[in-house]
């Protein structure tokens, strides 16, 4: 059967509530089913959360994730490039988001570029959206189709976070398209870990004021609940001149979790988040008229809620299966457009034992994905609604070759798309293990990045420019959307050791060489005439083509000692360089290399100390370089973080955090839309209270 063959039996054009109606009462049956297995059995399973706060550095590399995997491994026995946030890495660095807590990770790029917008990704490409990122919370995967990458709408509760998985490199062969640079698993912790209540709040110069409150309890012997809400309040952000930027950002959410842990065959999870979100910013809007464009304050409106259901069920002692279930919506209202947006997911996947040297694991799943956009002048879409459909299945085999030394990992995702047609992206890993402290690994993988909405069917209006030979009198630059677009290609090759030095002392290295094919960039076009908007002017048409490769290479070194048994030293370092090339086709004015190359610093060093003060103080500093950005204008920087925790007592915790403390406001990036503004150097307080 060939892919068009396979196209027909998707419903790309049915409406996503017909569609619902349809799956909803059989995904509802079983979850009932699981419902009642798990209330209906007997026995008990003790699985309680270990405190992340007491482990050592060798516990640590025993702690087991699944975001390579899609199943528990640990830490020491993964063939990548694993790096795991805890919640006290969180708690002690006092980073009040998630894409601050990812400066910690090694080869990671974060840019703060305004109060409510950031630019994160991995290895290089980064720009707003990091298309090339794929980010999950709790295995839930929030990429945005439309804009083809992920804005950081979505957020969590810090103190639910039990930790933050985070693979640098592709994982496509498991979770598909996007997943080609790196892969984010915000993982939250079981109700039975947040029983009892916690309150939390503080303020600041630039934190004015944020809260949260969660409580948790049970409701039959072995089946807890938790809800939440929080709120925070984010000040402007300033221009190079020192004005404010009209970008504060308020924020409400809430949510729940249910988790069922009745019996050893049986658990359910139930979660769901609803928030309300209001920023801004400072754009320059394109005009029609003879002043050609105006600065312009504008509001950004997001709501939102999503709900997910897991079921495991383990069906022998070395096989079981994991049903998820979830539906994100979200409704943005902005001055570029306004846009609903809808998203139906559901995957199966089986894993068991096939004899004793091979762990087998295959899976299926759909998505559906439905929008409805309000155009503007800024920015269009046309059809300005659609619906896509992605079907997809993957198998993976983790061969024993020799009991505790060797493993070698193959598998593959297999993807059909309505942009790209059938995708087909496999990987295989090797791991030696020469003694149980040493890992090394290596790895050859294939991922694509699908174009989307706003690669195929856009068009964004830039620049006005007076026309010399009227009429007409200005001249529009516009960058259209390709529908013909191939899927974006990576080959990555990568290899890692691993040291468990002393109990108090770990190593880890990362190299890569990265082969990109089908990058995007932008095509000119010959000028044509247009009537509306008026007056008649002229269009000059920049096309989005996929006409650029690539090749970025680099190396990623993490190590953690500590000292002593009250100081702990983690240190992070990269290097990345990039080199892209035109083939041929596009006009060099356009093809801009050293612009391209230059969005991604090619050095970057992270020094982070933690030390117990007496019994009850710490004292933690984060010290961060970060290279130039040369086709932003960004200069290198280097920032201090510093926090002063008291815990006043068992249950109540007192901290004073200082950010940025070097220089008083910095750059770190830029986008193609808002005007740059600058990050401030923050100091705020913080008091939480825990209790039953």
């Amino acid at each position: 059967m060939d892919a068009n063959n396979i196209k027909h039996l998707l419903p790309p054009t049915m409406p996503l509530l017909s569609f619902l109606k349809r799956v909803l009462p059989i995904c509802c049956l079983l979850l009932i089913y699981g419902i009642g297995n798990c209330l209906a059995a007997n026995g008990q399973t003790s699985n309680p959360s270990s405190d992340l706060t007491i482990y050592s550095l060798e516990d640590l590399m025993e702690m087991e994730v699944i975001s390579l995997a899609k199943t528990t491994q640990k830490l020491s026995d993964i063939p990548a490039a694993v790096f795991v946030i805890t919640e006290e890495d969180i708690r002690r660095s006092g980073v009040t988001s998630i894409p601050e807590a990812l400066r910690m990770v090694p080869g990671f790029q974060v840019a703060k570029i305004d109060s409510n917008t950031w630019a994160v990704t991995c290895r290089g490409f980064n720009d707003l959206f990091g298309e090339k990122l794929l980010i999950l919370i709790d295995g839930r995967s929030i990429y945005s189709p439309l804009l083809s990458g992920t804005i950081w709408d979505e957020d969590v509760f810090l103190e639910d976070v039990e930790r933050i998985e985070v693979i640098r490199g592709p994982g496509a062969a498991l979770w598909g398209a996007n997943a080609v640079n790196g892969i984010i698993n915000i993982v939250t912790k079981n109700s039975r870990d947040t029983q009892g209540a916690l309150v939390t709040g503080g303020a600041g110069n630039e934190e004015k004021g944020f809260g949260g409150v969660r409580a948790g309890s049970r409701f039959a012997e072995n089946s807890f609940y938790r809800v939440y809400a929080k709120y925070f309040n984010r000040d402007n952000s300033v221009f190079s001149s020192g004005e404010d930027a009209a970008d504060a950002w308020e924020r409400w959410q809430a949510g729940f979790r249910l988790d069922w842990e009745k019996n050893d065959k049986d658990t359910l999870v139930f979660h769901g988040d609803v928030y309300t979100t209001d920023s801004g910013g400072t754009t320059q809007m394109p005009v029609m008229g003879p002043a050609l464009s105006e600065v312009t304050d504008f509001k950004t409106d997001v709501r939102g809620w999503n709900v997910l259901a897991l079921w495991n069920h383990k069906l022998s002692p070395t096989s079981d299966t994991t049903t998820q279930v979830f539906f994100n919506r979200s409704d943005r209202k902005e001055i570029y457009f306004d846009a609903v947006q809808e998203t139906f997911d559901i995957d199966f996947q089986h894993h068991f034992a096939l004899g004793r040297r091979n762990d087998f694991l295959w899976g299926l799943g759909y998505r559906l994905y439905q929008d409805k956009i309000d155009n503007s002048f800024r920015v269009s879409f046309d059809p300005d609604s659609r619906t896509d459909g992605l079907l997809s299945a993957f198998v993976q085999d983790r061969i024993t070759l020799r009991e505790d030394r060797w493993y070698l990992t193959l598998g593959s995702k297999f993807e059909h798309n309505d942009y790209t047609g059938f995708e087909i992206q496999p990987n295989a890993r090797l791991l030696w293990k020469p003694r149980e402290d040493i890992s090394l690994w290596a790895s050859i993988s294939r991922a694509v990045r699908t174009p989307g909405r706003l690669d195929s069917d856009s068009r964004i209006n830039f620049i006005v420019l007076p026309y010399a030979s009227p009429p007409p009198d200005y001249n529009l630059i516009s960058l259209f959307g390709n529908d013909d677009l191939e899927s974006e290609e990576l080959i990555a090759y990568e290899a890692g050791f691993r040291y468990q030095i002393t109990p108090g002392l770990s190593l880890d290295i990362t190299g890569f060489y990265n082969k990109y094919d089908n990058l995007i960039t932008l095509d000119i076009g010959t000028p044509y005439p247009e009537i509306s908007p008026a007056p008649v002017h002229l269009v000059t048409p920049l096309t989005i083509v996929d006409k650029m490769k690539g090749e970025t290479y680099g190396v990623e070194i993490a190590a953690s000692w500590n000292p002593a048994d009250f100081w702990k030293l983690a240190a992070a370092y990269s290097y990345l360089q990039i080199h892209l090339h035109n083939d041929g086709s596009v006009p060099d004015a356009l093809f801009n290399v050293e612009g391209f190359e230059g969005n991604s610093p090619h050095h970057q060093f992270s020094l982070q100390s933690r030390m117990d003060l007496l019994d009850n103080f710490e004292l933690d500093l984060w010290l961060r370089y970060v290279d130039n950005l040369p086709n932003m204008g960004i200069p290198s920087y280097v920032t201090l973080d510093a926090r002063l925790g008291w815990h006043i007592s068992d249950n109540l915790e007192l901290s004073l955090n200082g950010q940025n403390l070097f220089d008083h406001r910095h750059p770190e990036g830029t986008t193609y839309y808002n005007e740059p503004a600058e990050v401030e150097r923050g100091f705020y307080g913080k008091l939480t209270w825990r209790f039953r």
